[in-house]
Order: C-alpha cells, then structure tokens, then sequence
C-alpha cells in the first residue's frame, strides 16, 4: 500500500525521482484509533525510562528540570500514544501535513513542537492545530508576521517560538548568525527579528533560541570537552538578553516562569553534552522511537 500511495503521489505531483526520497512511511493517517501493541508499548516505555534517567544524570544542576521533546517524525501514532500513556506530553514533528494528521488522532492535552522549515505560506495551517505549543525554528520576520496573523482568535495564550541559530554556521542549515559580544547587536538580524516579534506579534511569545549543531561537533566532543555550537548558543543568548533588557524591558519574553531566555539544543546523538551546557530543551527521536524508516522510492 504505502509504494502505491507514493507512486500516485509522485505521479500526480508531478514529482522527479530524486524528490522521492523525502517521501517516508508513517501509518498516522486513517486509524481513528491508533492503539499500539502490548509489546511495542513495553519497548517505548523502557526506551522512554531510559532517556529519563539519562536527562536527569546529564541535567546541568539537580534543580533543573529539562524538557524532553520525543521526535516522531515518520512514526506512527500508535507510538506516540504508548509514550503519552507514560506520561510524556512534548512531542516534535518536522513535517506539517503529518503535525496536522497526528495531531487530529490523539489526544489534546499532547503539546507539539514544531521543529521543520517554517514556510509563511504553511503558517496557517500550522496556526489551525489547538494544541500546538511552540514553533522551534522561525527565523524571519515573514514567518512571524504570517503566524501571528495566523493565530486563531479562539487561542487563550500566546504560540511559544523560538529564534532558529545557525551557531555551525553551515550553508544547508537553516537559521540566523549566532551573536558575540564585539558586534554591532542592533543590526543584527537576530535581534531585529526579536525585537519585531516583541513589537509587532502580541499572539507571539518570544521564549528563546534554538539551534541544530553540527554533526561532526557533537561525535568528535569529548565527554569532558566543550561543544563549540553549544557554547555559541549560550553565549548568543547572554548577549540577545543584554539587548531585550536595555531595548525592551516592558516586554514579555522567555520563561513565563523564570522570565530567561531558554535553550533547545542537543538530539539524540548529544543530548547529554546539550545538558551539561545548560540546555533547556532536548529533542530525541531514535532514542525514544528507534531508526526511523528507510526511505522510500
């Protein structure tokens, strides 16, 4: 089933061979009932149990309590329903028709991350899921200013984003330059994209930065060495902080609680090195869900 509904996708898209290989498999999209197995929900829970104890080991201080957002990316719903039976609510996903078709399944109380590309043309129906939480990679005053408009006027509390950092500063990652503290800050495009969001999108909340560092980074870190993208991300948020304060201190912005700016850095790969430099919010797919499906042609 799955090669025919790809085959007709590719056929009437008009599709080339090579844009295939985005096409995954994942069985979210007509079970109104996405029950897992008794065996699949054993296995997710000692995956889950394990990448608990693991956050908490690497947390940067036992009074810190980081968010875990399980990454589903490509998997079923049935999946994620085992891990919100075990009391995990903060899930990522990379792809809005499969964000919208997920979330149509299962329950409300789940909060969603989206962690993808941010088009303005998708921000509508982005905006339209009740229990979107928070946008992970907005990156340009477009995008802000379509997701605000977006907003549904029935939402009670501001939409949750943080500004996407491109601290590998790599040509196929997305994201703004990282900030240091001998630039010019207010002609920055991360600040001017802050300070935009703080003027001109009150159905916004500016909670903090998020970055994707580079593969190469994270394996060749020691356990006791420094992560170079981590430590750019820290550094950027200090000096984006000094900005906020100086330029727009009747704003509301970062932690609704502790009012900083957090951090969503480290994956499944480097969560833990994530954690030890201080990073709020770590996104793991393959260690929570396994190997993701193999690309379909």
């Amino acid at each position: 089933m799955t090669i025919t509904l790809t085959s007709l996708l590719l056929r009437f898209t008009g599709r080339s061979s090579s844009s295939s290989l985005r096409i995954r498999t994942y069985m979210a999209s007509t079970d109104a009932s996405p029950q897992p197995t008794p065996e699949r929900t054993e296995e997710l829970r000692e995956a889950l149990t394990d990448i608990r104890q693991r956050v908490a080991a690497a947390a940067s201080s036992p009074s810190h309590t980081p968010t875990l957002v399980a990454v589903s990316k490509y998997k079923p719903a049935s999946d994620i329903l085992a891990c919100y039976k075990h009391s995990q609510l903060d899930f990522g996903e990379n792809y809005l028709q499969e964000l919208v078709d997920k979330a149509s399944l299962l329950p409300r109380e789940i909060r969603w991350h989206f962690i993808g590309t941010l088009q303005s043309n998708k921000a509508k129906a982005l905006a339209s899921i009740p229990n979107l939480y928070c946008v992970q990679t907005l990156a340009s005053t477009k995008a802000a200013s379509a997701l605000n408009k977006a907003i549904p006027a029935e939402r009670t509390s501001p939409l949750h984003v943080l500004l996407q950092v491109n601290t590998s500063q790599e040509d196929n990652k997305s994201g703004l330059p990282p900030l240091s503290p001998n630039i010019d800050v207010a002609s920055s495009e991360l600040s001017q994209l802050a300070s935009y969001i703080l003027k001109e999108c009150p159905k916004l909340r500016l909670e903090g930065l998020m970055t994707i560092g580079s593969l190469e980074q994270s394996l060749s870190a020691s356990e006791t060495e420094k992560n170079a993208d981590f430590e750019r991300l820290r550094e950027t948020r200090e000096v984006l902080k000094e900005y906020l304060v100086k330029e727009h201190a009747s704003a509301f912005w970062g932690h609704e609680v502790t009012g900083e700016l957090v951090l969503s850095m480290g994956m499944s790969s480097d969560f833990e090195a994530a954690l030890r430099a201080e990073s709020d919010i770590v996104r793991v797919g393959a260690g929570v869900f396994g190997l993701r499906p193999e690309k379909v042609l």
